[in-house]
Protein backbone atom coordinates (compact mmCIF):
# COMPACT_ATOMS: atom_id res chain seq x y z
CA UNK A 1 0.00 0.00 0.00
CA UNK A 2 1.47 3.17 -0.75
CA UNK A 3 2.24 5.78 1.99
CA UNK A 4 0.11 8.65 1.13
CA UNK A 5 -3.16 5.84 0.84
CA UNK A 6 -2.30 4.49 4.36
CA UNK A 7 -2.03 8.30 5.89
CA UNK A 8 -5.95 8.88 4.60
CA UNK A 9 -6.70 5.96 5.91
CA UNK A 10 -5.98 5.93 9.06
CA UNK A 11 -7.24 9.63 8.86
CA UNK A 12 -10.52 8.61 7.91
CA UNK A 13 -10.25 6.07 10.23
CA UNK A 14 -9.89 8.42 13.46
CA UNK A 15 -11.26 11.75 12.11
CA UNK A 16 -14.61 11.53 14.21
CA UNK A 17 -12.08 11.51 17.07
CA UNK A 18 -9.84 14.39 15.61
CA UNK A 19 -12.52 16.73 15.17
CA UNK A 20 -13.78 16.25 18.56
CA UNK A 21 -10.41 16.58 20.12
CA UNK A 22 -10.45 19.87 18.28
CA UNK A 23 -14.19 21.07 19.32
CA UNK A 24 -13.27 20.50 22.83
CA UNK A 25 -10.08 22.52 22.70
CA UNK A 26 -11.52 25.14 20.24
CA UNK A 27 -15.25 25.46 21.75
CA UNK A 28 -15.48 26.66 17.55
CA UNK A 29 -16.72 23.80 15.44
CA UNK A 30 -15.75 26.06 12.49
CA UNK A 31 -12.35 26.42 14.07
CA UNK A 32 -11.83 22.70 14.89
CA UNK A 33 -13.05 21.94 10.90
CA UNK A 34 -9.79 24.25 10.06
CA UNK A 35 -7.56 22.64 12.51
CA UNK A 36 -8.53 18.96 11.54
CA UNK A 37 -7.86 20.66 7.63
CA UNK A 38 -4.39 21.75 9.22
CA UNK A 39 -3.51 18.87 10.55
CA UNK A 40 -4.65 16.46 7.45
CA UNK A 41 -1.94 18.69 5.08
CA UNK A 42 0.85 18.03 7.95
CA UNK A 43 0.11 14.46 7.94
CA UNK A 44 0.13 13.92 4.31
CA UNK A 45 3.41 15.64 4.00
CA UNK A 46 4.83 13.75 7.07
CA UNK A 47 7.00 10.90 6.69
CA UNK A 48 5.29 8.23 8.37
CA UNK A 49 8.04 5.11 8.51
CA UNK A 50 8.14 5.49 12.61
CA UNK A 51 4.67 5.85 12.81
CA UNK A 52 3.67 2.82 15.26
CA UNK A 53 0.53 4.34 17.03
CA UNK A 54 -1.42 6.42 14.22
CA UNK A 55 -4.36 7.28 16.68
CA UNK A 56 -2.01 8.35 19.25
CA UNK A 57 0.35 9.89 16.42
CA UNK A 58 -2.33 11.78 14.47
CA UNK A 59 -4.57 13.12 17.74
CA UNK A 60 -0.93 14.68 18.91
CA UNK A 61 -0.77 16.28 15.82
CA UNK A 62 -3.95 18.03 15.93
CA UNK A 63 -3.24 18.76 19.74
CA UNK A 64 -0.40 21.16 18.72
CA UNK A 65 -2.25 22.41 15.59
CA UNK A 66 -5.19 23.45 18.39
CA UNK A 67 -2.66 24.80 20.72
CA UNK A 68 -1.30 27.10 17.83
CA UNK A 69 -4.79 28.44 17.51
CA UNK A 70 -5.33 28.79 21.01
CA UNK A 71 -1.80 30.56 21.08
CA UNK A 72 -3.03 32.46 18.58
CA UNK A 73 -6.30 33.79 19.82
CA UNK A 74 -4.81 34.85 22.76
CA UNK A 75 -2.62 37.30 21.83
CA UNK A 76 -5.14 38.92 19.49
CA UNK A 77 -6.73 39.86 22.96
CA UNK A 78 -5.84 42.80 24.75
CA UNK A 79 -6.30 41.18 28.31
CA UNK A 80 -3.58 38.52 27.14
CA UNK A 81 -1.30 37.68 29.86
CA UNK A 82 1.43 36.87 27.11
CA UNK A 83 3.98 34.57 28.91
CA UNK A 84 2.62 30.79 29.23
CA UNK A 85 2.61 29.98 33.36
CA UNK A 86 5.33 28.92 34.43
CA UNK A 87 5.95 24.87 34.65
CA UNK A 88 4.61 24.09 38.00
CA UNK A 89 6.31 22.26 40.87
CA UNK A 90 5.12 19.09 42.05
CA UNK A 91 4.27 19.45 45.83
CA UNK A 92 1.70 16.58 46.50
CA UNK A 93 1.56 13.25 45.88
CA UNK A 94 -1.57 12.67 42.84
CA UNK A 95 -4.18 10.75 43.30
CA UNK A 96 -7.18 10.10 40.72
CA UNK A 97 -10.24 8.90 42.42
CA UNK A 98 -12.12 5.88 40.30
CA UNK A 99 -15.36 8.65 40.08
CA UNK A 100 -13.75 11.11 37.81
CA UNK A 101 -12.50 8.93 35.35
CA UNK A 102 -12.53 10.19 31.32
CA UNK A 103 -15.80 8.45 30.71
CA UNK A 104 -17.19 10.97 33.88
CA UNK A 105 -15.26 13.84 32.59
CA UNK A 106 -16.72 14.23 29.62
CA UNK A 107 -20.40 13.98 31.58
CA UNK A 108 -19.19 16.81 33.29
CA UNK A 109 -18.43 18.63 30.59
CA UNK A 110 -21.64 18.31 28.86
CA UNK A 111 -23.28 18.99 31.81
CA UNK A 112 -21.20 22.29 32.52
CA UNK A 113 -22.28 23.41 28.88
CA UNK A 114 -21.66 27.22 28.29
CA UNK A 115 -20.41 27.46 31.74
CA UNK A 116 -17.65 24.47 31.00
CA UNK A 117 -16.33 26.59 27.44
CA UNK A 118 -16.58 30.07 29.47
CA UNK A 119 -14.25 28.42 31.83
CA UNK A 120 -11.56 26.87 29.80
CA UNK A 121 -11.60 29.97 27.68
CA UNK A 122 -9.50 31.78 30.86
CA UNK A 123 -7.47 28.87 30.85
CA UNK A 124 -3.74 29.43 29.37
CA UNK A 125 -4.09 26.99 26.49
CA UNK A 126 -1.37 24.76 28.15
CA UNK A 127 -4.02 24.11 30.90
CA UNK A 128 -6.49 23.53 28.56
CA UNK A 129 -5.01 21.22 26.52
CA UNK A 130 -3.64 19.21 29.36
CA UNK A 131 -6.87 19.21 30.78
CA UNK A 132 -8.74 18.39 27.36
CA UNK A 133 -6.42 15.88 26.25
CA UNK A 134 -6.19 14.12 29.75
CA UNK A 135 -9.72 14.27 31.11
CA UNK A 136 -11.56 13.84 28.53
CA UNK A 137 -9.73 11.64 26.28
CA UNK A 138 -7.32 10.18 28.42
CA UNK A 139 -4.48 11.10 26.80
CA UNK A 140 -1.45 10.17 29.56
CA UNK A 141 0.54 12.67 30.49
CA UNK A 142 3.41 11.68 28.72
CA UNK A 143 2.01 12.36 25.77
CA UNK A 144 0.79 15.65 26.84
CA UNK A 145 4.02 17.05 28.06
CA UNK A 146 5.91 15.64 24.73
CA UNK A 147 2.90 17.85 22.95
CA UNK A 148 3.89 21.01 25.02
CA UNK A 149 7.11 20.59 26.05
CA UNK A 150 7.13 19.90 29.67
CA UNK A 151 7.55 16.88 31.87
CA UNK A 152 4.75 14.58 32.66
CA UNK A 153 4.03 15.84 36.44
CA UNK A 154 3.91 19.27 35.05
CA UNK A 155 1.70 18.30 32.49
CA UNK A 156 -0.55 16.79 35.99
CA UNK A 157 -0.77 20.13 37.40
CA UNK A 158 -1.44 21.76 34.48
CA UNK A 159 -4.33 19.51 34.27
CA UNK A 160 -5.20 19.87 37.54
CA UNK A 161 -5.20 23.18 37.75
CA UNK A 162 -8.04 23.16 34.77
CA UNK A 163 -9.70 20.59 36.19
CA UNK A 164 -10.36 22.13 39.91
CA UNK A 165 -11.57 25.52 37.54
CA UNK A 166 -14.02 23.40 35.57
CA UNK A 167 -15.39 21.66 38.85
CA UNK A 168 -16.20 25.12 40.19
CA UNK A 169 -18.00 25.69 37.04
CA UNK A 170 -20.28 22.76 37.49
CA UNK A 171 -21.62 24.35 40.29
CA UNK A 172 -20.01 23.49 43.81
CA UNK A 173 -19.68 26.70 45.66
CA UNK A 174 -17.38 27.34 48.40
CA UNK A 175 -19.54 27.02 51.08
CA UNK A 176 -20.68 23.60 49.61
CA UNK A 177 -17.37 22.79 50.00
CA UNK A 178 -16.80 24.24 53.66
CA UNK A 179 -19.80 22.56 54.35
CA UNK A 180 -18.52 19.03 52.56
CA UNK A 181 -14.91 19.35 54.59
CA UNK A 182 -16.82 19.80 58.06
CA UNK A 183 -19.00 16.42 57.48
CA UNK A 184 -15.38 14.46 55.72
CA UNK A 185 -13.81 15.65 58.99
CA UNK A 186 -16.76 14.73 61.51
CA UNK A 187 -17.25 11.09 59.62
CA UNK A 188 -13.21 10.29 59.74
CA UNK A 189 -13.17 11.20 63.53
CA UNK A 190 -16.36 8.87 64.25
CA UNK A 191 -14.50 5.82 62.33
CA UNK A 192 -11.45 6.50 64.25
CA UNK A 193 -13.16 7.08 67.28
CA UNK A 194 -15.57 3.71 66.62
CA UNK A 195 -18.22 6.10 67.18
CA UNK A 196 -21.79 4.21 65.63
CA UNK A 197 -24.19 6.69 67.07
CA UNK A 198 -22.05 9.46 65.31
CA UNK A 199 -21.72 7.34 62.40
CA UNK A 200 -25.20 6.87 61.78
CA UNK A 201 -26.15 11.05 61.95
CA UNK A 202 -23.48 11.93 59.15
CA UNK A 203 -24.49 8.79 56.69
CA UNK A 204 -27.88 8.79 54.60
CA UNK A 205 -29.85 5.78 55.66
CA UNK A 206 -29.57 4.17 51.62
CA UNK A 207 -25.87 4.88 51.70
CA UNK A 208 -23.60 2.74 49.44
CA UNK A 209 -19.81 2.41 49.66
CA UNK A 210 -19.39 -0.59 46.59
CA UNK A 211 -21.52 -3.56 47.68
CA UNK A 212 -22.29 -2.41 50.85
CA UNK A 213 -25.65 -0.40 51.72
CA UNK A 214 -27.87 0.98 54.14
CA UNK A 215 -26.24 3.50 57.07
CA UNK A 216 -25.92 0.65 60.02
CA UNK A 217 -23.86 -1.79 57.41
CA UNK A 218 -21.52 1.19 56.34
CA UNK A 219 -21.06 2.19 59.67
CA UNK A 220 -20.38 -1.07 61.03
CA UNK A 221 -17.64 -1.47 58.26
CA UNK A 222 -15.83 1.51 58.77
CA UNK A 223 -16.34 2.09 62.76
CA UNK A 224 -12.80 1.50 63.83
CA UNK A 225 -10.77 0.87 60.37
CA UNK A 226 -10.13 4.36 59.40
CA UNK A 227 -7.57 5.08 62.02
CA UNK A 228 -5.28 5.58 59.07
CA UNK A 229 -7.45 7.74 56.88
CA UNK A 230 -6.77 11.77 56.42
CA UNK A 231 -8.41 14.57 55.82
CA UNK A 232 -7.66 15.87 52.58
CA UNK A 233 -8.33 17.80 49.29
CA UNK A 234 -8.00 15.49 46.25
CA UNK A 235 -8.20 17.64 43.25
CA UNK A 236 -9.67 21.00 45.09
CA UNK A 237 -12.31 18.89 46.97
CA UNK A 238 -12.96 17.31 50.53
CA UNK A 239 -11.91 13.73 50.28
CA UNK A 240 -10.09 11.52 52.27
CA UNK A 241 -7.05 9.16 51.52
CA UNK A 242 -5.86 6.26 53.50
CA UNK A 243 -1.97 6.20 53.85
CA UNK A 244 0.58 3.50 54.27
CA UNK A 245 4.25 4.06 55.12
CA UNK A 246 3.17 7.69 54.08
CA UNK A 247 2.23 7.05 50.82
CA UNK A 248 -1.27 7.40 49.55
CA UNK A 249 -3.13 3.60 48.83
CA UNK A 250 -6.97 4.73 48.61
CA UNK A 251 -8.93 7.40 47.79
CA UNK A 252 -12.73 7.81 49.75
CA UNK A 253 -15.00 10.47 47.32
CA UNK A 254 -17.91 11.15 49.21
CA UNK A 255 -21.26 12.28 47.59
CA UNK A 256 -22.85 14.44 50.36
CA UNK A 257 -26.79 15.43 50.30
CA UNK A 258 -29.04 17.00 52.34
CA UNK A 259 -25.93 17.47 54.53
CA UNK A 260 -25.43 13.43 54.90
CA UNK A 261 -22.83 11.24 53.39
CA UNK A 262 -25.12 9.40 50.30
CA UNK A 263 -21.92 7.57 48.55
CA UNK A 264 -18.72 6.92 49.37
CA UNK A 265 -16.40 5.67 46.05
CA UNK A 266 -13.23 4.25 47.06
CA UNK A 267 -9.92 3.59 44.62
CA UNK A 268 -6.97 1.74 45.34
CA UNK A 269 -6.06 1.47 41.94
CA UNK A 270 -2.38 2.35 41.71
CA UNK A 271 -2.12 3.54 38.12
CA UNK A 272 -5.15 6.02 38.90
CA UNK A 273 -3.42 7.05 42.29
CA UNK A 274 -0.50 9.16 40.28
CA UNK A 275 -3.42 11.30 37.78
CA UNK A 276 -4.54 13.96 40.44
CA UNK A 277 -3.40 16.16 43.30
CA UNK A 278 -3.96 15.56 46.54
CA UNK A 279 -3.52 17.72 49.68
CA UNK A 280 -3.76 16.54 53.21
CA UNK A 281 -4.94 18.40 55.63
CA UNK A 282 -4.94 18.95 59.42
CA UNK A 283 -7.78 18.10 61.46
CA UNK A 284 -9.74 20.96 62.86
CA UNK A 285 -8.58 20.51 66.53
CA UNK A 286 -4.93 20.05 64.64
CA UNK A 287 -5.23 23.99 63.31
CA UNK A 288 -3.40 26.80 64.70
Amino acid sequence: MAEHDWVSERFAEHQDRLHAVAYRMLGSPGEAEDAVQEAWLRVSRADTGQVENPAGWLTTVVARVCLNMLEARRNRREDAAGALPAEPVTTHADVRSSATGPEEEVVLADSVGVALMVVLDTLAPVERLAFVLHDVFAVSFGEIGGIIDRSPAAARQLASRARRRVRGAAGESEAARSVKRDIVEAFLSASRNGDFAALIEILDPDVVVGEIHGDRAVAAFFAGGAKAARLALVDGVPAAVWLHRGRPRAVFAFTVTGGRITRIAIDTDQDRLRDLDILLLPATKERP
